[in-house]
Order: structure tokens, then sequence, then C-alpha cells
């Protein structure tokens, strides 16, 4: 048997392809139960095991809990990550296969809707209402932001990201962290949707926007490519609002345990996820 570790996520659990002697492979996560990660991972699992075919994730094999862990076996993907730049038709491939899955999600079916998904607004305002919070003079301008438009166009930031709930609600299923790193490209040039663990409720073009900050970082044409969604104009620059903000206080919080990588990714995006905003509201200079 072989092992080849998994790289590209921001988690510190295990997660690796396994290779047996006759020659297939598996997707296998672990972490310890008192992990949350453990939990994470079982919600992934009960998750894909529940999707439409159309939404082209791996799928679950098998679960166990033992020895004091959780572990998760997923169909392998032969293929490889989206790299940045973004080619325009990897870009194009996983925005087709966010399209089929978003079209077969737009009614849940009763087993996902038992799972006690959250709805986006929740969220939003829940989580991603930094701008709000900094505004009120509760939170500090994070250092992160500091060059950036945000201190110039705090209160306009404050605003779009209030709006933005009322205008991303909707029924369908999202993925809820759809980014490069969660996209798999096989050997065919099609995309597999990977790590379903934050699903929510909504509109999907939210889920779209997300994917695109880093086509914009890319230099490609994201509103071309979001033009194909109807979606509102101050939904979306609500939605860069909210995940600008997210993204920038967090990659201000310090060194994180979960990887050495995830404040450098949180601080890129969000700076993207701002540049992007700032070219649509025609924002110039910090």
């Amino acid at each position: 048997m072989a092992a080849r570790s998994a790289g590209g996520g921001f988690t510190r659990a295990f997660a690796a392809v396994l290779t047996i002697a006759t020659g297939e492979s598996f997707f296998v996560k672990a972490a310890p139960l008192e992990d949350p990660t453990s939990e994470w991972y079982a919600r992934e699992g009960w998750i894909t095991s529940l999707l439409p075919p159309e939404a082209t994730a791996p799928r679950p094999l098998w679960s166990i809990a033992e020895a004091g862990y959780f572990t998760l076996c997923l169909e392998a993907v032969d293929g490889h990550v989206p790299a940045l730049p973004w080619s325009p038709a990897e870009l194009e491939s996983s925005l087709a296969a966010w399209s089929r899955a978003a079209q077969a999600l737009a009614r849940p079916s009763a087993e996902l809707l038992a799972s006690g998904i959250p709805a986006l607004p929740e969220i939003l305002r829940g989580e991603m209402s930094w701008w709000s919070e900094i505004a009120a003079g509760r939170e500090p301008m994070p250092a992160t932001a500091s060059h950036t438009v945000a201190p110039t166009h705090l209160a306009e930031l404050a605003e779009l990201e209030q709006a933005a709930p009322a205008l991303a609600a909707g029924p369908g299923l999202l993925h809820g962290d759809l980014r490069i790193d969660n996209i798999m490209i096989d050997r065919t040039g099609a995309a597999r949707l990977c790590d379903w663990t934050w699903p929510c409720l909504g509109a999907p073009w939210f889920d779209t926007v997300t994917l695109l900050v880093t086509a914009y970082a890319s230099g490609l044409g994201a509103d071309t490519y979001l033009s194909r969604w109807d979606a509102p104009p101050e939904g979306v620059d609500g939605a860069l609002a909210a995940l600008a903000g997210y993204w920038l206080v967090r990659a201000d919080g310090g060194p994180s345990s979960a990887s050495p990588h995830s404040r450098q990714h949180q601080r890129f995006s969000g700076e993207q996820a701002l540049a992007w905003l700032a070219d649509r509201r025609g924002w110039r200079g910090p």
C-alpha cells in the first residue's frame, strides 16, 4: 500500500490518497474525535452521500470512529487542483460544474434539509458583518486593511454588507466554501467540487462570486463570467464587501494553528475581493 499526502488545504488533520495492492486509490481524511475537524468530516460525509448525481463531488465510501479518531474514506479523484493564475478552460469547467450542481440543488431534498443546514443570510449577519462592527467602533480597523480603500469607504462597505443578507437569500443548497483549492480537475478536464463541509441555503450566485475572486486576481473578466448568473449588482457588491471584511479580519488574527498558510490565503483573498469591489464601484486609491 502507498500513501500520498494531499496538499493545498488549510486544516491540520490527516488527508491522503491511499493506493492498495490492487491499484485502487481512495481519499482518506482523519481527525481526533475531540478535534472539531472530526465533526466537519462527519458532516461532509453525510452531505455528499445525499447530493444528487449532477453535483460532481467525490462520494463517501465508508466512515468509522475508532481508536479516538473519526476517519472518512471518499472516492479519489485522479487529477489536480487548478493553479493560479486560472486557465480559462479550467475556470469554465469549474463554473459549469457548479452551474449543474446549483440547478440540481435549487430545491434540496427533504433529507438534505433535515441535516439542519443554516441559511446564508444568518451567516452573513452573524459571522460576516465586520465592516459594520468597525464602523460602530466595536472592532478596530484590521492592519491588513489599512493600505486598502477600506478606511476611506468604511461607511459604504458597512451599508453594502448590511444589504447583502436579503439579496443573497434563497432556497437552494450552496457549497458554502467554493474556492479554487476545493476543486479538482480530473484527467478528462471535468471539475469535481470537493469539501462540502459548510453548505448553506441561499442564492447560487453567492458561491460563484466567492469562486470568481481568484478569477479576478488572475486578470480574467470576473464580471463577464458572473453575468450568466443573474446576480443583483448590489448583492454582488454586498457579497464582496462581506467576504473582504471576513477575510481581512481573520488574516489580522495572528498565526493560525490550522495551517501556516491560512493567514496568507485570507489576506490575499480579502485584498482581491476588495479590489474587485473597488473596480465595480469606481473607488480609486487607498
